[in-house]
């Protein structure tokens, strides 16, 4: 089985193979370099749901309407932020993908309150279409707190100052397997993975 995923983040397409692999041993994901496609596609939904489908649709399209495109938008929710830097969370301290910039805003934002009171959440949106027209999309949260030292070598983005309670870790000081089983994205990938299958 082959899918697009519509991104060229090379970690987030070994993840998504990866966790897909446990329920569909042949799959292979393609990215948008795979499929020949150029340039950025404008993420300018409102909500998670909303951006994975622009994603998605667009890379449906540049296969020529042939494979089945899958595509997340994920980010991190603060409760005591109003749920920022949500949507906006690449981009939070203004140039996409600038994750130090990113972070550092986030602690100075959060900088006034307890630990106690960085509650937030992880949230992943993954939408599926496919060349008939059919749509769906999924999602997985997983719940956090931010904490103020990074920890941990693994992971991206916000990884190193979510801590995960349960099991005592940051993102990034969970081992791949940890992370998959448990990670917002995963949990929307096992969702997704179920869909499938009833398809």
């Amino acid at each position: 089985m082959e899918l697009i995923l519509a991104s060229r983040n090379k970690k987030k397409i070994r993840e998504m193979e990866a966790i897909l692999a446990g329920h569909f041993p042949d799959v292979r994901v393609l990215s948008l370099d795979d499929i020949g496609f150029e340039g950025d596609i404008e993420e300018d939904g409102t909500t998670f749901e909303e951006n994975a489908l622009i994603k998605a649709r667009t890379a449906l399209a540049a296969s020529g309407n042939r494979i089945a495109a899958i595509a997340d938008d994920s980010g991190l929710a603060v409760d005591a932020l109003n749920g920022e830097p949500g949507v906006y969370s690449a981009r939070y301290a203004g140039e996409h993908g600038d994750d130090a910039a990113n972070n550092a805003l986030l602690l100075k934002n959060l900088a006034h309150l307890p630990p106690e009171q960085r509650t937030a959440r992880f949230v992943c949106c993954i939408a599926l279409v496919y060349p008939d027209g059919r749509e769906m999309t999924v999602r997985g949260e997983t719940q956090g707190l931010i904490i103020d030292e990074a920890r941990g070598e693994g992971g991206f983005g916000y990884d190193p100052y979510f801590y995960y309670e349960p099991f005592g870790k940051t993102f990034s000081e969970l081992t791949a397997d940890e992370k998959n089983g448990i990670s917002h994205r995963g949990r929307a990938i096992a969702k997704l993975a179920e869909e499938l299958k009833n398809i």
